[in-house]
């Protein structure tokens, strides 16, 4: 069974990539075939090796947490891998995470190939097991720390004119919770509003 395989990416499609090992062609369906290296360098893909009646089937990540969660993913009922490998194309571990726990089906059923049916399934099936892939920080926290911060600070001041700002655009509050605790040790506390929305709209994007 193939773990890992190193090697250079010598051909791209929208689902896969030709990875050169040894001089063998290796292909490899990837979420984002275009964000992997470009330079010629070498690049490691973690794969999960499917076997099927007619069909040796090689689906690769960059890195091991990807990997476990695609795993993860096939093993909910009606979530084959073309489905889970559209789903890691769509958003990060994290955030997929993070909207399983909430219960959110609504931004699950934006994944591709996830209707209402199987986003109660992902949440069923998954709830519970998902503690690696969620912030440290207990859900709340960082609502809590606005709130008890002194008003003139980042915390309860600029941070929380941001966040009503964000909330505005349609980002939900698990999402902020989640990147405030990515960007706060970052912080100096001197930052406006407007800065600190730029910079979690930076982390939002990434997924």
């Amino acid at each position: 069974m193939i773990d890992f395989l190193r090697g250079r990416i010598v051909h791209r499609e929208p689902d896969y990539v030709v990875l050169e090992v040894r001089d063998v062609g290796y292909r490899v369906f990837v979420p984002n075939p275009y964000a992997l290296g470009t330079g010629g360098e070498p690049v490691v893909l973690y794969v999960h090796h499917h076997i099927r009646e007619d069909a040796m089937m090689l689906y690769g990540f960059p890195t091991r947490e990807e990997q476990a969660f695609f795993r993860m993913l096939i093993e909910v009922p009606g979530i084959g891998p073309k489905m889970a490998l559209g789903i890691l194309a769509s958003g990060r571990p994290e955030a997929i995470a993070a909207a399983v726990r909430a219960g959110d089906a609504a931004y699950l059923t934006r994944l591709p190939g996830v209707g209402r049916k199987t986003a109660q399934r992902l949440i069923l099936d998954l709830k519970d097991k998902l503690a690696q892939w969620i912030p440290s920080v207990p859900a709340g926290e960082a609502e809590a720390a606005v709130s008890a911060a002194p008003s003139g600070s980042v915390a309860g001041g600029a941070w929380t004119m941001a966040r009503e700002a964000l909330l505005g655009l349609g980002y939900r509050e698990y999402e902020l919770d989640r990147v405030w605790h990515e960007i706060r040790p970052g912080l100096d506390g001197r930052e406006t509003p407007e800065q600190l929305i730029r910079r979690a709209l930076q982390h939002l994007d990434k997924g």
